[in-house]
């Protein structure tokens, strides 16, 4: 009987195209070489048939393999295809002893083509499934990460995005509202979760989750990224308003400027990414009053009562100053209230006036009050007190308005000297007429006298 001769050359070529492909599935060979001996057992149960148990050793560097059936050592034997009388066992190897295995060479010279084919599909399917648990490693690592891909199509509202060679979806919820994406649109996402199901790994992303403002920001300020200021909470009405509050570890580095960056570039840069959101920042302190006045911002506050048991406030702001504190619809109340954690009484210092604090709370004045000063009958002075209430840290603008208001008088009263002047000039300028009209009129009166006088003397004559 002729004996079949293995071909080595194939094998090693075969050898070096499962490495390869490997590499380009990014697959570790480990699981492509478990994946070939598990296809080897399977293609010989298929020939031999499926009661039998066999073990595979693949050969690493030259791709032989050899193929083993194992038989248990028992005094009776029952099932022939997995067990061996110790007798017969011994004839093999005098050492065996009951309960030991059996190893006996069955390598095939070749399979069946039905065999063969199963075997391939086995392989296929071992290689699918590696690449699932490889994306759904990857990605798995990359939860609550930013990534970046490209629109490939859109169903049902819901975009499908193309990240690494991988599909991910942005169902229509976490969209930011107004946005439209076109086939071809680059755009970065949160990954919200992964999840692990029959066809594989499912990546779904976000937009307007919390989190997406968090990763931005580390983008855009280094200090962030590096930890020397911290995010301590974010509250977020994706496509409308957010709030995110900060603190500096280093007490050198002031961490709203910084986040703003100069001229505002770094925050504009994050604001390019949300659309029409408005982002405010505050600074986070460790006092819960304070906190909870800065998380009103833009509105002032004059103080704040606190119950720190059942976290409640009340905020009293100056009585212009109640629809800002509240926002349009109560988003700036209620984005303060996430960001603090804390339920907040917001009232007006008119509704406050005469209220009795209920008990446990503790009041902090934030913003001091002038006591209102009475009104003097000279208006010269009135001026001159107004300007003395008025608060001493004035703003550019205001000392800009005030100059140029002082420039608008004395250029008044220059303007009112001139046409004085004018009218003195033009009154002058009446009289000298008037007196030169008399005159003329007087020489008139002279001449015709005269003439009178001639006529008389001649009617003498």
């Amino acid at each position: 009987m002729a004996v079949r001769k293995r071909n080595v050359k194939n094998e090693i070529s075969l050898l070096s195209a499962l490495k390869e492909l490997c590499g380009e599935r990014e697959i570790s060979p480990e699981i492509l070489y478990d994946a070939i001996e598990a296809a080897l057992v399977f293609a010989y149960k298929k020939t031999k048939g499926a009661d039998r148990d066999v073990l595979v050793d693949l050969d690493r560097e030259t791709g032989n393999f050899k193929m083993f059936e194992l038989r248990s050592v028992v005094e009776e034997v029952e099932n022939p295809a997995k067990e061996i009388s110790l007798e017969d066992a011994q004839k093999i190897n005098p050492h065996y002893e009951l309960g030991d295995a059996v190893r006996k060479e069955v390598s095939p010279a070749d399979f069946g083509r039905i065999a063969a084919q199963a075997a391939k599909q086995f392989v296929v399917q071992k290689i699918r499934e590696a690449e699932r648990g490889v994306i759904y490693d990857e990605f798995n690592d990359r939860a609550e990460d930013i990534v970046t891909g490209t629109v490939e199509r859109i169903e049902d509202g819901n975009v499908i995005i193309s990240v690494d060679k991988t599909e991910a979806i942005l169902v229509a919820s976490e969209q930011i509202r107004g946005e439209k994406f076109q086939v071809g649109d680059r755009i970065k996402a949160y990954v919200a979760e992964v999840r692990k199901i029959g066809k594989g790994p499912q990546i779904f992303l976000s937009r307007t989750h919390p989190g997406f403002l968090k990763r931005l920001l580390e983008m855009e300020v280094p200090e962030v990224q590096e930890g020397i200021i911290s995010v301590k909470s974010i509250a977020r009405e994706a496509g409308a308003r957010a709030k995110i509050a900060v603190y500096s570890n280093d007490e050198n580095i002031e961490p709203v400027g910084t986040c703003i960056g100069p001229r505002g570039m770094r925050i504009q840069n994050i604001l390019n990414e949300l659309g029409e959101e408005k982002v405010d920042i505050i600074q986070w302190s460790e006092e819960p009053a304070r906190f909870i006045a800065a998380a009103l911002s833009p509105s002032k506050v004059i103080k704040v009562a606190v119950n720190e048991n059942e976290k409640v406030s009340r905020v009293v702001v100056p009585d212009n100053q109640l629809s800002l504190a509240i926002g349009k619809a109560g988003q700036n109340a209620r984005l303060a209230a996430r960001l603090t954690g804390w339920k907040i009484d917001i009232k007006s210092q008119e509704q406050a006036e005469g209220e009795i604090l209920p008990e446990g709370m503790i009041e902090v004045e934030i913003l001091k009050q002038q006591p209102k000063k009475k009104k003097k009958k000279k208006k010269k002075k009135n001026k001159n007190t107004q300007q003395q209430n008025q608060p001493q840290n004035v703003s550019g603008d205001a000392q800009k308005v005030s100059d140029e208001k002082v420039s608008d008088e004395k250029v008044s009263d220059e303007k009112n000297s001139d046409e004085k002047i004018s009218d003195e000039k033009i009154s002058d300028e009446k009289v000298s007429d008037e007196k030169i009209s008399e005159e003329k009129v007087s020489e008139e009166k002279n001449s015709d006298e005269k003439n009178s006088d001639e006529k008389v003397s001649d009617e003498e004559v």
